[in-house]
This record gives structure tokens, sequence and C-alpha cells, in this order.
């Protein structure tokens, strides 16, 4: 049984998850692209997402070509390019978060390109001194760790693998190996925000991760509802929700209110989720 290899094996994501198993319950993993739906609204709602029950904070670095995601995460990373969003400035809203909150784990979430026209040494030090934890890059497959994973793995950062329902025994060891801080399992085929699993499933497919790696297993894609977010909590060491969240987003932009109302749209569902999640365990 294996952590990862030589991965970091300290850090804010560790320790968040040390306490969430001290008090004997999963986490809430909450996704939000930075920027969306402008850089001031986005940064007042990422600094309110720890009250509102946000154990782990993701945030998407916005891309035009985001593949993997649904429409409503391709929708919510457009707005925030279209409102002058860059991964330089995805940095300095870490940076500006980090300044009033020392615990909260950030992972940056996103596609290598952006990190590529940055620079991967760059980015990596900058990553650092923005006091951001954990890094997932979802189009960098373990063959291509030499890229980015191991550079990340040397400098300190936490890479966050994905293991997917099609990952099958031969092929797990080459996706856990250079994982650390969290195995990230996407509990659908397909793309993100459309639909959700069976909670069998989910079951089985996560006491199979815990029998190849020690390291927390988080899971999502799909989870809308706080009933949702709590069936996953039981099983899981966490639960990730992202497109609810941007959906939420939308519609107050819709509606329009997008510099007015967005956090707190946003922050109320936070809540009850969260509320899901922590009362998954005591039921």
């Amino acid at each position: 049984m294996s952590a990862g290899g030589g991965a970091p094996d300290s850090g804010r994501i560790a320790r968040r998850f040390g306490d969430l198993k001290a008090a004997k319950r999963a986490g809430l993993v909450t996704f939000v692209t930075a920027g969306d739906p402008d850089p001031e609204s986005s940064l007042k709602l990422v600094k309110g997402l720890p009250a509102a029950g946000a154990d782990l904070i993701e945030l998407g670095m916005p891309f035009s070509d985001p593949m993997a995601d649904g429409p409503a995460i391709q929708a919510s990373s457009l707005r925030a390019l279209k409102a002058g969003m860059t991964l330089k400035k995805t940095l300095e809203l870490v940076r500006k978060f980090r300044a009033g909150d020392g615990d909260t784990p950030i992972v940056l979430m996103g596609y290598y390109n952006p990190i590529y026209q940055y620079g991967v040494d760059r980015f990596l030090a900058d990553f650092k001194a923005a006091g951001a934890d954990g890094l997932i890059v979802v189009d960098l497959p373990p063959e291509e760790d030499e890229e980015l994973c191991v550079p990340a793995l040397k400098a300190g950062v936490n890479f966050i693998r994905l293991a997917t329902p099609t990952t099958d025994g031969k092929r797990l060891p080459a996706v856990l190996r250079n994982t650390s801080g969290f195995v990230y399992y996407v509990s659908i085929l397909g793309i993100t925000g459309t639909r959700s699993a069976g909670d069998a499933d989910v079951k089985k497919a996560v006491e199979r991760l815990k029998r190849h790696t020690e390291l927390p297993v988080a899971v999502g894609f799909g989870i809308k509802t706080p009933e949702q977010a709590a069936s996953v909590a039981r099983v899981a060491d966490a639960a990730v929700v992202g497109s609810a969240l941007v959906s939420r987003v939308a519609d107050r932009v819709a509606a329009g209110g997008a510099a007015n109302g967005v956090a707190e749209a946003v922050l109320g569902l936070v809540r009850q989720l969260a509320a899901g999640v922590r009362g998954a365990r005591l039921t």
C-alpha cells in the first residue's frame, strides 16, 4: 500500500484531512471558477466559503477550451475570461484569500496549456508564494509526469490525480504513483455536472481505491443536493461539488445580479451542502 511516490505528506491538505478523520466526518470540497462572474465577486465568494462550511476549496483556472467540463463549468470559465481573469490574476486571488485564512487548503484545477504558457518553473514558484496547496491538471496523464507532476512534487506541491470508473487494476498503479494530497474519484463517465452515480457503485469504487492507497478519497461529478452530498460523505473522505455552485452563479448573472448577490446565493447553497455532509455519519 502506498500513499504516492515521494509525495508531500504534510501541509494544509494533510492537516485538514487529519482533522476531518479526528472529527469522524467527511469533508466538503467546493469548486468555483476563479474570476467568475468578475474578479471582485469571485474574491468575495471564495473568502466566504470556509465560514459557509467548505473544508477544502478547488479553484478553477479559467481556460478557453475546457473539454473535460460540462456546459456549466465551461460557461463559468468563459465568463471569467470575459471579465479579464488570467492565470496571474488567479494566483493573486489565492494570495488575497490566504492573507486572511492560513488554514483552508486551496487546490487549483484546470488544464496544462495556461501553465505551459506561463512557464512551469515560474508557475510553481508563484503558486507556492501565493499560498496554494494542490494542483489538478486534467489533461496530463501519468505518462507526461515529467512535464509538470514531478517538478510540482519536487517543489512541495500536492499533485492530485483523477481516477474514474474505467481506471482498472492495471492502470491504477500508474495513476497513483506520483499522486499526493488526495485521490479525486470521478464517479461517472463523461463531462462534469451531467448526472450522478449510484450509491452502491460509489461505495464499491472507494473501497477499491482504499485497497491501493492510504490517501484520502474525494468523490465528485454530479453532486447537486445536500442529500447526494450526504450519501457520498457516508462512504468517502470528501464530497466534491462544482457544477451546482457555478450554475448558481449563472442563475444570479441571468437575473441581473452579476455584481450583487452572487456570493450570497452560492454560499447559501454551500451551507445546505455542508449541513448534509456534516450530518451524514450521525444518521
